[in-house]
């Protein structure tokens, strides 16, 4: 790395840091970038050159102060050499320490949140050996404090005395709200059961339920009754009311509506029923056709129309309980259809997982992949046949879905299967581990072997034309290899193969990682 290079570097750290270009400064941030960049310069080792000539005592007082340039060892020299009594100095400089602590301890006490945390913050800072620039910061928190605080606040207590902004002990004992309380209270009673009775007469008398606005009103009341006596309220109750009538007035209608419903299907039914007996109608249009002429002259024998009427009701009677037997039969053929249809529901569910084919590539599923895992793990531990994991993964598959929708997914992932398939020999292991993550089990394959073979797969999906609805789809993908004999244990391999695949995806996606 050249000069020019860590001077701009220096220019910049100065920038970020915020401070002034002062020599004292430059020198500082240039000497931290030649040592970041391990480039060593006379000039940044100016201080230790000079400081190894003092003697140790003032050695061991200097690193106290962490001195960087040579600008700060000329000031600590020149107040060595001003001091009249270093002991006495040092006394001076502990003593007044300790005191700003003690000041800050009493601040942490007081009645104020704001100043008992910046108090709390500060001891901590000096208990730390601060730097300069921090002992500024915390400088400037306590003006900025002082110059914002604002102690208007104590006026709200002038209606019960004086106050004093300078003593608040003095301000709170001559406070007069004995007084003031009692008449309070004998208010707040009297508003406490106005407020209750009137909540309660929000209620709706008819509908079930209550309008949050009408509940927020009634809790502001109930919390706080002496909001009976702002003018504000009365259009807010006056509001409510007319919103618990009108909750009322809905509850009514839809409750009639309801009935209607209710009565209209009852007398569609009745007809049905009626209709089905044609010694019913017959006779309810000759009862029809004597309602409709009679009148108080007509010389119709009323019970006559009695006896017809009762014959209706007989009908009805006879059909209600044909339609309650039917009911009843029904009602058994469901149950039998229902336990038919949960016993088909449980065999499916078998089905689905003693299935070992993906549903969608018609490649092993993760069950069958487990599975022959294990047989291949059998067959490394007892006769040595080594085998290689290949972990496949599309490069950006959500961006597809997202763009071109899910059936857009479903034939890319499809379409990428037969590729697979197409690649591997007849001895491989082809599966969906999950979502859009393919394995590949290659048997008697070293780990050059399984990135030759994820290399080709690479290739020939980066080559192909993924079609859907007259679009090419741009796919690419990412492997990891992972080899058994470098391994303890089959999870280590599969878990080895993973972190290869996302090293291939951190590292820019669209190529093979492994060990090499």
């Amino acid at each position: 790395m050249t000069i020019q290079s860590i001077i701009k570097k220096a220019m910049k750290r100065l920038e970020l840091e915020g401070k002034l270009l002062t020599p004292d400064s430059y020198t500082e941030a240039f000497c931290k970038e030649a040592q970041k960049a391990g480039m060593q310069t006379e000039d940044c080792n100016q201080v230790d050159k000079f400081s190894k000539t003092l003697n140790k005592d003032i050695q061991k007082e200097l690193s106290q102060y962490r001195i960087k340039t040579m600008g700060e060892l000329a000031r600590f020299l020149i107040s060595k050499i001003n001091r009249t009594n270093s002991t006495i100095c040092s006394e001076q400089l502990e003593a007044q320490g300790t005191l700003t602590k003690r000041i800050l301890q009493v601040v942490e006490v007081l009645h104020n949140a704001e100043a008992t945390e910046l108090a709390k913050q500060s001891i901590r800072l000096l208990n730390s050996s601060p730097s300069t620039g921090e002992l500024e910061q915390f400088r400037q928190y306590w003006v900025n404090f002082i110059t914002t605080y604002d102690d208007t606040f104590l006026n709200k207590l002038r209606v019960f005395g004086n106050v004093d902004s300078n003593n608040l002990r003095k301000t709170i004992e001559n406070l007069n709200i004995s007084q003031n309380r009692s008449e309070a209270n004998g208010d707040r009673g009297e508003l406490s059961r106005i407020a209750s009775l009137l909540v309660s007469s929000f209620v709706p008398s008819i509908a079930s339920s209550v309008n949050d606005k009408i509940a927020l009103l009634s809790e502001r009341i109930k919390n706080n009754p002496s909001l009976l006596d702002s003018a504000s309220i009365e259009s807010e109750i006056k509001a409510v009311i007319l919103l618990r009538i009108a909750l009322d007035k809905e509850s009514v209608k839809e409750m009639i509506e309801s009935l209607d419903g209710v009565l209209d299907k009852l007398s569609l039914r009745l007809i049905e029923m009626i209709e089905s007996s044609d010694e019913s109608t017959v006779e309810i249009q000759k009862i029809k056709a004597e309602l409709e002429s009679y009148n108080e002259h007509t010389s119709s024998n009323f019970k006559i129309a009695h006896k017809k009427l009762f014959i209706i009701a007989t009908a009805l009677e006879e059909n209600t309980q044909m339609l309650s037997k039917d009911l009843k039969n029904h009602s058994n053929e469901v149950a039998i259809l229902s336990k038919k249809v949960r016993k088909l529901e449980d065999e499916l569910e078998k089905a689905k997982n003693a299935s070992k084919e993906d549903f969608l590539t018609k490649l092993f599923n993760r069950r069958a992949l487990d599975e022959f895992m294990k047989v291949k793990e059998a067959e490394y531990e007892r006769y040595g046949h080594n085998f290689t994991i290949v972990m496949v993964d599309l490069d950006h598959f959500k961006s597809v879905n997202d763009n071109y929708g899910h059936e857009a997914g479903d034939a890319v992932l499809s379409a990428f299967a037969k590729i697979l398939k197409d690649e591997a020999r007849s001895v491989d292991v082809v599966g969906r581990f999950g979502g859009e993550e393919f394995m590949v089990i290659l048997s008697e394959t070293d780990t050059n072997g399984g990135a030759i073979f994820a290399e080709k797969v690479r290739k020939h999906v980066q080559k192909a034309r993924f079609m859907y609805k007259g679009k090419r789809i741009e796919v690419t993908v990412s492997c990891g290899v992972s080899e058994r004999k470098l391994h303890t244990s089959l999870s280590s391999v599969v878990h080895s193969a993973d972190e290869y695949l996302y090293k291939a995806k951190k590292d820019g996606r669209n190529q093979v990682a492994y060990k090499k």
